[in-house]
């Protein structure tokens, strides 16, 4: 700028100078040719000061220019100095975070089994019991027997027939497949509701696992995200399937990790046998180009084989069988010609080394399928396992235990409610997780059948706790109290306690829906109850009793 005012100033003084009223007239001599001369300064004298006003502006323009890069710095400095205390904030409550996460994890491990405090608990839970007319013994022993053993009777029979017609078909799909290049199915097993005899709802549905293995010189190679690194929490619950073959080293040889170069060749394996065609894989029902085990594939190659299967036998009976969901791979329909149905599931499962956990390639009725990462994850179910605990248990408890009563009393009110209000994230599997918890934290002489009031409040006053706490763990992983005779995997049992509540404390609406689905059922279940119970007079009914 300084430069800039320099030039100014010298250009004026130029002009001052050459001006002609400078020189006065009576020194001099006019030449004669003035006039032009006079043209001339005029012209000189307008370019000077249009070269004057350009140089103001562009002095102006240099001004700004500085302004603006001034400006400019300050707010550069301000944005770092922002930044820096957004670091310093960001840090401190990352570090707050993890210091509440592991407390918390601490506190779980400590406590999370520890069922023994209950009373406490439920002094202080069982807000959403306020003003709620609870059905008293008569009450729900009347309306037990009605509803409940009224249209229970016929489950044995149809389980009979069920699981015959299910190995005649399974024994066709056998003859149908080619023993050297399909999956060997082995005989099936019934688990769930209709199996622990606690299914109160119609239509009835028998579900059926079907154990299958691969073909010779293959095997399984099983990993479940408790046995190896740490997984993702949306993976925890899942496993992977590694075909294999049964004499290839379950860790892999050396030579898959490392070049060995063109002139070495392992002493194990062959470059022929290494290299296994895209081709032979997806014939074993793998994912593209991996080694693991497509759930999807399975389920084609499944429902292919089922049609085959039925398509040789269906000459034998008097009735059709179809799919019946789209959704449900493994739902079938059989429809005799009366008109009437009996639907079954039967799905593939995948064995965990020698024990009875399994992988399950989808959940018949259940949205837990929508939450499997990808299609090579498969679902483990703890259902043989559970079913034992319930018989074993059953064997320590009096006559007539009320167990079996309060979940389906329970199972009931849930459905009824659910078919008023619309589907929640709530199902009859957390109900049943809550029963094998108090199973596990009760004497056997609490489940007589004259405490069903009693057990029955204590179910619902827990479920109300896992839900204000959005925490309800699998009563199997991570359980060290799991009895011996079961011969559960210690494996599962040294893993981190699965919470079965997580999915919803991401999804806020659905967890809104499921809360208030229970305090709609709280406070229809009178009405629900004498819906379908004979009249009992009104002396027998009271509230909310502690026991």
């Amino acid at each position: 700028m300084p430069v800039g005012l320099f030039r100014v100033c010298l250009l004026v003084i130029t002009a001052i100078v050459n001006h002609p009223l400078f020189f006065p007239k009576e020194n001099g001599t006019v030449p004669e040719n003035t006039e032009e001369i006079i043209q001339k300064m005029k012209a000189r004298e307008e370019s000077l000061r249009l070269e004057q006003l350009r140089l103001e502006q562009e002095i102006a323009d240099q001004e700004a220019t500085q302004k603006a890069l001034e400006k400019a710095a300050v707010v550069v400095e301000e944005s770092k100095e922002e930044k820096v205390r957004w670091d310093m904030w960001t840090a401190l409550s990352m570090v707050v975070f993890l210091l509440i996460e592991l407390w918390r994890q601490d506190f779980q491990e400590g406590n999370w089994q520890d069922i023994g405090g209950e009373e406490d608990d439920m002094a202080v839970l069982g807000k959403a019991f306020k003003g709620v007319t609870f059905p008293d013994k008569a009450v729900l022993a009347s309306f037990y027997e009605k509803r409940i053993l009224g249209t229970t009777g016929d489950m044995a029979r149809m389980r009979e027939m069920v699981e015959g017609f299910a190995d005649d078909l399974l024994e066709a799909l056998r003859s149908v497949c080619n023993r050297d290049a399909d999956m060997e199915v082995e005989d099936c097993m019934g688990v769930g509701s209709m199996y622990e005899n606690w299914r109160v709802r119609k239509p009835f549905v028998c579900d059926l696992i079907v154990p299958f293995a691969p073909p010779e010189p293959y095997c399984f190679r099983c990993q479940t995200w408790c046995s190896g690194d740490s997984s993702p929490p949306d993976e925890q619950g899942y496993g992977t399937i590694k075909v294999c073959r049964a004499d290839e080293d379950a860790t892999g040889c050396i030579c898959d990790k490392t070049k060995l170069g063109e002139d070495m060749l392992c002493l194990l394996h062959s470059h022929v046998s290494s290299a296994r065609p895209s081709s032979e894989m997806e014939d074993l029902l793998c994912f593209k180009n991996t080694q693991y085990l497509d759930a999807d594939q399975v389920m084609k190659w499944f429902q292919i084989a089922v049609t085959k299967a039925w398509n040789r036998i269906s000459h034998k009976y008097e009735f059709d069988l179809s799919f019946s969901l789209l959704d449900s791979p493994g739902a079938l329909k059989i429809k005799f010609k009366s008109g009437k149905s009996i639907a079954f599931n039967l799905t593939p499962v995948v064995q965990y080394e020698n024990s009875d956990v399994y992988f399950i390639s989808h959940f018949p009725r259940s949205s837990l399928a929508a939450d499997i990462p990808s299609s090579t994850h498969w679902f483990l179910t703890f259902a043989v396992y559970e079913r034992r605990f319930i018989q074993l248990v059953s064997k320590t408890l009096p006559a007539n235990a009320c167990h079996v009563s309060c979940l389906q009393i329970l199972s009931f009110l849930h459905g009824k409610q659910c078919s008023l209000t619309g589907p929640s994230g709530l199902t009859n599997y957390h109900l049943k997780t809550v029963l094998l918890h108090l199973l596990q934290a009760r004497p056997s002489q609490d489940w007589a059948p004259e405490k069903l009031e009693a057990r029955l409040q204590d179910m619902l006053k827990f479920l109300e706790k896992c839900l204000h706490e959005k925490k309800l763990y699998h009563f199997f992983i991570g359980n060290g109290k799991v009895p011996a005779e079961l011969g559960f995997p210690i494996i599962f049992q040294r893993a981190e306690p699965l919470n079965l509540f997580r999915p919803f404390v991401l999804r806020r609406d659905i967890y809104r829906r499921m809360v208030d689905t229970f305090h709609e059922m709280l406070r229809n279940m009178s009405a629900l109850i004498n819906e379908y119970t004979v009249h009992i007079p009104l002396a027998h009914t009271n509230g909310i009793r502690k026991e």
